[in-house]
């Protein structure tokens, strides 16, 4: 069934391939279609994948409707793998999805195999909050105009290089729309992202960990990436150089690739 009882709510999941368990974890305003056909069916071969929405994102349940933190959503994630009778999986975060599967790895680090920590940042001090891009999404989505809303997204998750061929909008549009997401619980996702900050435990990780990040990112300045690197031990980077912050849409083969050689070899 879509849909897996954890209790509390229900999160809807979307689950294909056969291989190793590999968790997918969208970043903020994300849901399950904005992973996209061309980086899933690169998958999809040697991993058995799910991917879910968080809480009141799509058919996602948000109840009670209450505040949450990037820890409750790592709890709702462990509630899953539980749900699905994984034991553990291989964990791919991105942005906000990216500090959620920090909690896992350090809330509970006997779930996770390998992590892959995808333009995201840990918070702290010695963050890096340059980055544009969100302040011109809520701004965007904020006028109640969906087209205005889809623009700005498209432009700041982007490149450049990648949003001047206009044939790319089309496909991010239909995938942006084809999932609800309440534009209250955009802002409450926003609201954890600012106060997160493992900056002072990941030195704890354990788990063989993989950063990836594109330098044209307009969402999470990539400097961020180098310090959650130098945080996490043996922790390695891999660049997508010119590449925007949704790097597995522009780059979908090249990262099914750096997740399976991290996770399998």
């Amino acid at each position: 069934m879509p849909h897996l009882d954890l209790g509390s709510r229900s999160l809807y999941h979307e689950r294909r391939g056969a291989g190793e368990p590999l968790l997918l974890i969208q970043g903020m305003a994300g849901h399950h279609a904005l992973w996209g056909t061309e980086f899933l069916s690169a998958l999809d071969s040697h991993f058995d994948v799910v991917s879910f929405d968080h809480r009141g994102i799509g058919e996602s349940s948000d109840e009670p409707a209450t505040e949450f933190s990037i820890a409750d959503l790592a709890d709702d994630a462990v509630a899953l793998l539980d749900a699905l009778g994984w034991a553990d999986a291989h964990v791919l975060g991105i942005s906000m999805g990216g500090m959620v599967a920090q909690e896992i790895a350090l809330r509970h680090p006997d779930r996770v195999r390998r992590l892959v920590l995808g333009c995201t940042y840990s918070g702290g001090p010695d963050a890096a909050l340059g980055a544009t891009g969100p302040l011109r999404m809520l701004q965007a989505m904020g006028t109640g105009r969906i087209d205005t809303a889809l623009r700005a997204a498209f432009t700041a998750n982007f490149s450049p290089t990648f949003t001047a061929d206009e044939s790319h909008y089309e496909p991010f549009k239909t995938a942006s729309l084809s999932v609800r997401v309440p534009v209250p619980i955009v802002m409450r996702q926003a609201k954890a992202c600012f106060v997160h900050d493992t900056s002072a435990r990941l030195p704890a990780v354990t788990t063989p960990t993989l950063v990836v990040h594109g330098t044209a990112d307009e969402m999470i300045d990539y400097a961020n990436s180098a310090h959650v690197v130098g945080l996490i031990p043996g922790a390695t980077l891999h660049s997508f150089d010119g590449v925007g912050h949704l790097f597995w849409w522009e780059q979908p083969d090249a990262t099914a690739e750096l997740v399976r050689a991290h996770c399998l070899d």
